[in-house]
Order: structure tokens, then sequence, then C-alpha cells
């Protein structure tokens, strides 16, 4: 009996995906519960599982638009599940994919392997050259002694790319690069975006972090990163600055008595913004912890639409990629957007002496239709002000003061 497998429907407003990868080949057998392919919508990417185990025979191929119920594979379910047969592999000319650095592989290794000539496995072991970077040019894709030579002459360089060469190559924007366009650009056409700068002194955080990140990892799982700070911050601000936490609902602005922050997590098919939800009320262990599973969610193109709606704010961080300073885009139809920059030594004037510091520039971009110019530069002024003094993030203003109600 063969049954088919449909595109599920993965959201309200999708009507429509892409088939972006089959994870299993055409004719081979499937598992109950096995992930067989990848759908990627213009939100997100979604995984299609085996509904039944045995022998699939793929009916959509890669790359095409598929609607919501649109049949994507069948699956035979009468078929017999094949016995795994380990076939023996040549003690010398192959190389196991895992232990080519360290031998030939014996007899009885049943990793994927390589085809090598005696002479080229020698090197290869010997020189403990990474397989990778050799590209095979002999009969039936063998690897020989000159690949090899090739491969320790030039590295670094991708092998098999002709230099000075002038190729080009084209590729079908996926729907998830088409929102990322669409709403980069709308958002540049739609609000009145203004940008406005400050910077920060990071030697209070980072006196913090290197004092306590190894109790901090022990007790709560999770290193001590700057992301809590930021947005710990950024929800004290937020609450004394209503606007910047309020978006515009046609006629309306629609405000917000929680903090739900968006974090621009760089995932492998583009940047995705995961929310943080009610990150007010969150505890900085709590915040860390959440930054990491959305993180490796945005990795593994594993996140939800739910994980990604919604929120009322958002940080980006581009100082992980080394940007010194740069006016990000507001994520519509939110108001605002805080950018975190690589921190870098500076000469500071500190009455009247030139200290070196670790300083950031920080960024933020906002709605002029929401917000005017004195609530974005005080926002901005208080979050330096809660960064460079961490212990205010605790009642959100000096302990002493707070002790005594001043």
């Amino acid at each position: 009996m063969a049954i088919e497998i449909k595109v599920p429907s993965v959201g309200e407003s999708i009507t429509e995906v892409t088939l972006v990868k089959w994870l299993k080949k055409d004719g081979e057998w499937v598992d109950r519960d096995e992930v067989i392919a990848e759908l990627e919508s213009e939100k997100a990417t979604f995984e299609i599982n085996a509904e039944q185990a045995g022998v699939l025979k793929i009916i959509a191929p890669e790359g095409d638009t598929l609607k919501i119920g649109d049949i994507a594979c069948n699956i035979n379910t009468d078929a017999v599940k094949p016995e795994v047969k380990v076939s023996p592999v040549a003690a010398t000319g192959e190389i196991s994919t895992n232990a080519a650095h360290e031998k030939v592989v014996s007899p009885t290794q049943t990793d994927i392997t390589i085809k090598a000539t005696p002479v080229a496995a020698a090197i290869i072991a010997d020189k403990k050259v990474d397989i990778k970077t050799v590209t095979a040019s002999g009969s039936n894709g063998k690897i020989i002694k000159q690949d090899v030579l090739e491969a320790i002459s030039n590295p670094g360089r991708k092998q098999g790319i002709e230099l000075f060469g002038r190729q080009k190559r084209s590729e079908k924007l996926s729907n998830l690069r088409k929102t990322i366009s669409r709403r980069l650009v709308e958002a540049k056409n739609s609000t009145a975006m203004l940008t406005t700068f400050n910077e920060v002194d990071m030697s209070a955080i980072m006196e913090i972090r290197a004092k306590n990140k190894d109790k901090f990892k022990e007790l709560h799982g999770v290193n001590l990163g700057f992301m809590s700070f930021f947005t710990k911050a950024c929800c004290f601000a937020l609450q004394e600055w209503p606007a910047v936490n309020a978006l515009l609902d046609g006629e309306n602005i629609q405000y917000h008595d929680f903090c739900d922050v968006s974090i621009a997590v760089s995932a492998p098919k583009g940047l995705v913004v995961p929310v943080i939800r009610n990150a007010e009320s969150l505890s900085m262990a709590e915040i860390e912890k959440k930054v990491v599973e959305l993180a490796k969610k945005a990795k593994e193109n594993k996140l939800t639409i739910e994980e990604m709606s919604g929120g009322t704010f958002t940080i980006t961080n581009g100082g992980v990629f080394g940007s010194l300073m740069s006016t990000p885009i507001i994520n519509i139809p939110q108001s605002a957007i805080l950018g975190m920059h690589k921190i870098q030594d500076r000469p500071m004037a500190i009455n009247g002496q030139v200290v070196i510091k670790p300083m950031m520039y920080l960024a933020l971009s906002y709605d002029h239709r929401i917000i005017d110019g004195r609530e974005s530069v005080t926002f901005l002024v208080r979050v330096k002000e809660l960064l460079e003094n961490p212990a205010l993030l605790l009642f959100g203003k000096d302990p002493v003061k707070s002790l005594l109600e001043l």
C-alpha cells in the first residue's frame, strides 16, 4: 500500500512553500517519523516526517513551489526493509573521512571512504592533510599523489578553482530571502526612520563577567554573555519611555506594558528575529538560557512562526562580526531597534586624563512618527547609564537612593 505525504499547514497566512531539500533519496527506505525533507515558507523552514515506514517515492523535485496540501511523495508501506550490508574496505588506497589524519583504515572500517592511490594515502596520513581540501583528479574519482601535493602547496585555496578565473553562478532567491528583502525595503519606505548614536564604557560589565562567569555557568548551565545585560537595560528603559516599545496601528499607537524583545540571529538561510517573551520579568540566567535556545533553533532551522512573531523591540549585535558602527533597520511594525557593536579599546578623556577604555558604539534607529528626538536620545542615554552602572539593573535606579526612597 502506498500512502501519500502531503505538504502540511504551517501557518494561517501561508499558502505555499518551497521544497528546499530531500534528506532521503528516491527509492530509499525511511523509518516512521524520520525527517525526509525540508520546506521553506516566507517566514521559516519546516520539515516533513515519514508518517509510516517504507520505501520513498519522490514526486515533487527540489526547488518546486508547492501549495499546502500538495503531494510531496509516496511511501510504499508494503516494502520489506532491506538488510544492512557492510562492505569490506581495502586497507590500501582508501581512507576514512573520520580517520584521514591518523591512518589508512582497516578492512572492517564502515565509515564513508574516499579512494586514493597508496602513495597519496600515505602522504595524507603522514602530513595529516584534511581530505576535504583535496580535489580528486584520478580515474573514477581517485585521489592521486599530485592532488595531495597541490593541496599542501596551496593551503587555504579551494581546489579546482582556476586562478584568475571569472566564473559566475546564479541562485534563485529563497522564500525567506524574498521576505527579508521585502520587509527591509518596506521598513525604509514606510517609516520616518532616524538613527541616534551614543557610546558605552563596557569596563564594569566586563569586570562582572570576568569575576563571575565560572560560578554563573556552574549554577545556571549557560555562559554569562552581554545580551542579558543589554536586554535588562533595554527593558527598564522601555518601561520608562513607552513610545519606544510601541507600534503604529492605523491611526492609533499601540502601547505595551510588557517587553517582548526580538533578538536578531544570523541563521544559515538568512537573518531571523526570534522573540524573548516578557523579558522584563526574566532573570539574567533565564534571558541567557532563552538566547541560547533560540539561537540553537535558528541555526538548525527549527524556529516556529510563533517564536518569530510579535516582538515589541529588537536588539541586534553586529559586533560579533566585527562591525564598529552601523544604522540598523527597524523591524516593522516595531518602532525602534538597538544596534550593538564591537568592543574596542579607545583613549577616553576622564577627569582631564587620557585613559584607555573598552568602548562600544550604540545605535538606536527609530520611527520618528511615533518617537520624538527627546525620547529617543534620553532612552539611549538611560541604556548607557544602566550598562555603565550594572548595579542599577537591580531596581532600575541607584540602590542607595532606592533604599532611602529618594
